[in-house]
């Protein structure tokens, strides 16, 4: 974008959407389609050959979907920048997106009035997402620190202690627990309750539940 022009691949597989598209951004003098991709296997080549300033980037795809094609090009360390333009809503697909690598998602049923804005905003290096997305951002900002809280405290166990809440998510009597750690079944009360006491948990529900939230059953 040295000249001040901005130079776009657009990766749809579906041609009417793409002629449409180019369009839109025909009629931004600074805007210059330089690449049509029908999938996101065509998408990453592209980027990595024309080396564009933006990759428009539908979402559902054949043989590499718009999520598999953004991390590619973010992990190529390719100078594009990708904005996500797709049927789909914020809810379900924002954050992943975003943490693929993605510059900016965008909603098909506005582009016609939003999609140059974006394009430019995404070029110039900021990020693009419409104002009511901020909500969906600001719950998974809230879900991370909430994880991160309870992660925190799951740090303050001993080693020993850890793996007794594991054994008791798991459903392990403190016999079978025993047994495991090579220690007596008296001892395995005893690191309970200084779970509780650290945690203020007792019942194994409530165990079930810390371990859910830091994803701890899903581990051997």
């Amino acid at each position: 974008m040295s000249d001040g022009s901005i130079r776009v691949v657009l990766a749809d597989d579906h041609t009417v959407v793409r002629a449409g598209l180019k369009a839109v951004l025909g009629a931004a003098r600074d805007i210059h389609v330089i690449g049509e991709a029908q999938n996101g296997r065509e998408a990453v080549a592209m980027a990595e050959r024309l080396d564009p300033d933006v990759v428009v980037m539908d979402l559902t795809m054949p043989e590499l979907d718009g999520t598999a094609a953004t991390k590619e090009i973010v992990q190529k360390g390719l100078r594009s920048r990708v904005l996500v333009l797709t049927m789909h809503l914020e809810d379900d697909y924002l954050v992943p997106l975003m943490e693929a690598g993605a510059a900016g998602y965008l909603v098909k049923s506005v582009a016609d009035r939003e999609l140059v804005d974006a394009v430019r905003a995404v070029a110039r290096g900021d990020m693009y997402v419409r104002p009511t997305a901020a909500r969906v951002l600001a719950q998974n900002l809230s879900k991370r620190a909430a994880a991160q809280t309870e992660h925190d405290r799951f740090e303050q166990l001993t080693q020993r202690e850890q793996n007794v809440l594991r054994l008791v998510a798991q459903g392990y009597s403190a016999p079978e627990i025993g047994e495991q750690l090579f220690i007596s079944p008296k001892t395995v009360d005893t690191y309970k309750q200084r779970i509780q006491e650290k945690l203020g948990i007792a019942h194994r529900a409530d165990y079930v539940q810390f371990a859910l939230k830091l994803g701890l059953l899903a581990k051997s």
